[in-house]
C-alpha cells in the first residue's frame, strides 16, 4: 500500500486531527438524509470516524495508520486500505460514503468505480472548485484553488462518470464546528492559528508565510472586515462545498 498523504508528513498533519474534525450535526443531518434507508455503510477514506453514523451498521476503510490511531474506540471498525482497492467483496453494502476525502485518492475514477463494485448507493461530499469564490483563497492563497481546480474531479466529471447524480449545496454554517478548510469564513483569525491549519491538508501542500502575513495585516488594519463587511451578519455561506448520491 503506498503511503498515505496524512503519513507523508509525519506526524505533523494529522496530529490532533479528530480533536479538530468533529461532526458538524448540520452537515451529518444532510449526510444521513443522502444515505436514505441504509443500513449498512461503508465509509471510504473515514478518518478519525466524523459523519459515521451510529444507528447502521458501519464498516470504515482508511489508509492512514496516523488516523486510524485516532480512531475513538468506540468507533466503527477500520481495515486499512485505499479507495482505489478496496478490501471487500462486490455487493457488500448498501451505501458508501466517501467525505472529503476524494483530494487525497491517487485516481478518483478507480475509487469511484471499487465503490460502485461495493455498494449501491454512492455519497459524496466534495467541493466544486470550479464554482468556488472563497476569500481566503481568492486573496491570500490563490495557490490552494490552483491546486484544488487540478486534483478535485469537476461536476461534469463526476457526472460524466456516475450518470444521473443528485446534487445540492452545502452551505458552511458560521459556527462550524468542523475544522476543514472552509469553516471559518466568518472567524478569519483562526487561520493565523498553526494548529487550526493542521486540520486542513491544502496548507500542508503550498508556502504559507506570504498569504498568512498579508492575512494578519489586514485583519490589523480592518481592510480584512472593510472588503468582506457583507459576511459578518451572514448565517451561512457556500463556499462550492456539494454533497452528492448515485443509485445503481
Amino acid at each position: 500500500m503506498s503511503e498515505a498523504v496524512y503519513d507523508k508528513k509525519g506526524a505533523a498533519l494529522s496530529e490532533g486531527y479528530a480533536l479538530r474534525r468533529r461532526p458538524d450535526p448540520r452537515m451529518a443531518s444532510l449526510i444521513a438524509g443522502a444515505l436514505g434507508d441504509a443500513r449498512s455503510v461503508l465509509n471510504v477514506g473515514a478518518g478519525t470516524g466524523s459523519y459515521e453514523p451510529t444507528d447502521r451498521l458501519v464498516q470504515a476503510v482508511e489508509p492512514s495508520e496516523g488516523m486510524i490511531a485516532q480512531r475513538p474506540a468506540d468507533a466503527a471498525p477500520c481495515l486499512r486500505g485505499s479507495a482505489e482497492a478496496l478490501p471487500l467483496e462486490d455487493g457488500a453494502y448498501d451505501a458508501a460514503m466517501a467525505i472529503l476525502t476524494m483530494h487525497h485518492w491517487s485516481d478518483w475514477r478507480a475509487g469511484l468505480k471499487e465503490m460502485r463494485r461495493v455498494a449501491r448507493r454512492i455519497v459524496l461530499l466534495t467541493f466544486d472548485a470550479e464554482g468556488s469564490d472563497f476569500w481566503l483563497t481568492r486573496d491570500y492563497f490563490p495557490q490552494i484553488l490552483a491546486d484544488d481546480r487540478k486534483i478535485m474531479p469537476r461536476l461534469s466529471e463526476l457526472k460524466s462518470e456516475l450518470g444521473d447524480l443528485h446534487v445540492t449545496p452545502v452551505p458552511v454554517p458560521h459556527d462550524c464546528v468542523d475544522g476543514f478548510l472552509g469553516a471559518y469564513w466568518r472567524r478569519p483569525q483562526t487561520y493565523l492559528d498553526p494548529d487550526a491549519r493542521k486540520s486542513m491538508s491544502p496548507f500542508a501542500r503550498i508556502d504559507t508565510e506570504a498569504g498568512l502575513k498579508r492575512l494578519a495585516d489586514d485583519l490589523d488594519s480592518g481592510a480584512w472586515r472593510t472588503r468582506n463587511v457583507d459576511l459578518l451578519t451572514r448565517e451561512e455561506l457556500d463556499i462550492g462545498y456539494r454533497l452528492l448520491w448515485w443509485d445503481r
